[in-house]
């Protein structure tokens, strides 16, 4: 599949399931997570979705969350987005926030022990 065509559909996948998760759902949890990104499958049936969550909670018990709410996500996703297939979707906790968060906090220290 072309590769803009690709991104597009990328994109409104991330739109789509943040609406979903702020609209349709009714657990706080589903309602705090971010949709951070995603890759589709050029043949459209596989989708991995990036997301976060701020709530203090193991990232594999929100990946787990997250998956066994994938079935009900899809269902509105194949309502809402124009695809001869609804992509099957696998959430993955996004770690690079944190990462990045971490990596600042460490340059801050630094930064503070050179003004000594």
């Amino acid at each position: 599949m072309n590769q803009i065509k690709l991104k597009r559909i990328e994109s409104e996948l991330n739109k789509t399931i943040s609406d979903i998760l702020l609209q349709e759902s009714t657990d706080d949890f589903m309602k705090g997570v971010t949709i951070t990104g995603s890759e589709v499958s050029a043949d459209l049936s596989f989708a991995k979705v990036y997301f976060t969550h701020f709530k203090d909670m193991d990232h594999k018990d929100a990946e787990k969350e997250m998956n066994e709410a994938s079935d009900f996500i899809r269902k509105f996703v194949a309502d809402q987005m124009d695809l001869r297939q609804t992509p099957k979707l696998k959430f993955v906790y996004d770690e690079s926030i944190e990462y990045g968060s971490k990596i600042e906090r460490i340059l801050s220290e630094i930064h503070e022990e050179d003004k000594h």
